[in-house]
């Protein structure tokens, strides 16, 4: 059985009802008349709709919007899922059995830690914070086994925003073609990186085993659509994760799909907004945390929207995160909730975001909070 999903128990408590949603790991939204006027699409396409079953496999046009973003795999090597939860859960339980191995990097996303250790043995290499969170293949190499069929991977990072050097990134797909491993890569950050220059290709696009994770929720700011992807280029793999998602979502909404098209046929304009936001709020970030250099240790991540602190003050994380949401309303996500049983995670660290329109305003709070305390 699964265990409890932290992040997600943490926020059904508070995500609705704390004023300043500060640890938001998408970028801001938008509605759908912002959405059809930013695209130039006429309304009355929606309106038209037809309200059937869509393909499992995902709409062919959607299909190949999605396939645009990659450089080699082209639409028959994507496959649509509701989310990328879904994506996670389905590639997981395809790819792996109570034989095999896989390995995991933490701190992490608590999907790609427990949905593998529900179905067999698990080791996690966790990143080196004291090396800018650097992913050390060395510890991947000794955590190889000869069952091992999965590595997990995720980068830009959640919660860290850390994307690992392109040289680190080709020896880890060389280790994985050497023994014939499925690299799983959560990609879902991709497109927000701080520079072109760091950004990694999909995985998808330079190995054969690499399977692509990514959704519309996070770079492009639309979770309500609730549509996501994997790309591959094993065929084989993918239709047998269709016949998986059978007994689970079957198809896509097909509004979504068809409003994923309509955003993806316009996704530099999108990006170029979100990065302008991401710019401009990571501006403000660094003049608030030069003010505090006793209480946080801060360093810019190198993609993404969200970040991973170190708080230092004397009452530890989970009091401040805490005392925090319930007296100034301003939602933090402590340490805690990116525990990981594999092995050892930061415990004086928090996650904040900086993808949302209201950070001016969630960061005067904070500081409000902290000056009213000293």
């Amino acid at each position: 059985m699964l265990p409890d999903f932290r992040l997600e128990t943490y926020f059904s408590q508070w995500e609705f009802t704390a004023r300043y949603h500060m640890c938001a790991s998408d970028m801001e939204s938008m509605s759908i008349k912002a959405l059809l006027e930013l695209a130039g699409q006429d309304p009355a396409g929606l309106g038209d709709l037809h309200l059937g079953y869509t393909e499992t496999f995902g709409a062919p046009s959607l299909r190949k919007a999605i396939a645009a973003t990659f450089d080699t795999v082209d639409e028959q090597h994507i496959l649509t899922f509701a989310g990328a939860e879904e994506g996670i859960f389905v590639a997981m339980q395809v790819l792996l059995t109570d034989r095999d191995h896989a390995v995991v990097i933490t701190p992490n996303y608590q999907a790609a830690e427990t949905i593998p250790g529900s179905i067999c043995e698990v080791t996690g290499v966790a990143l080196r914070a004291e090396q800018n969170w650097a992913l050390d293949l060395d510890a991947v190499r000794a955590a190889l086994r000869p069952n091992t069929r999965l590595i997990s991977i995720n980068f830009p990072h959640n919660p860290t925003g850390k994307v690992i050097d392109h040289e680190t990134y080709d020896e880890l797909i060389s280790i994985a073609r050497e023994r014939g491993i499925y690299i799983f890569s959560d990609e879902v950050y991709r497109l927000l990186e701080r520079t072109d220059e760091v950004r990694l290709p999909p995985v998808a696009d330079v190995y054969e085993r690499g399977l692509s994770l990514n959704v519309m929720s996070k770079s492009y700011g639309l979770p309500g659509l609730r549509i996501g992807w994997i790309a591959a280029q094993d065929r084989e793999v993918l239709a047998r994760m269709e016949r998986a998602k059978h007994y689970l979502s079957i198809c896509n909404s097909g509004p979504s799909e068809y409003l994923a098209e309509i955003a993806l046929g316009c996704a530099d304009k999108i990006l170029a907004r979100n990065r302008k936001l991401i710019k401009d709020n990571l501006a403000l970030f660094e003049t608030f945390f030069e003010d505090y250099t006793a209480l946080f240790d801060w360093q810019q991540p190198d993609g993404g929207c969200i970040a991973f602190p170190r708080y230092n003050g004397q009452e530890g994380v989970e009091s401040f995160c805490q005392t925090l949401v319930e007296e100034a309303g301003v939602l933090l996500l402590p340490a805690s909730v990116y525990r990981s049983a594999l092995t050892d995670t930061p415990a004086d660290r928090f996650r904040i975001g900086y993808g949302r329109a209201n950070t001016p305003q969630c960061l005067l709070k904070l500081r409000e909070f902290i000056e009213q305390r000293n």
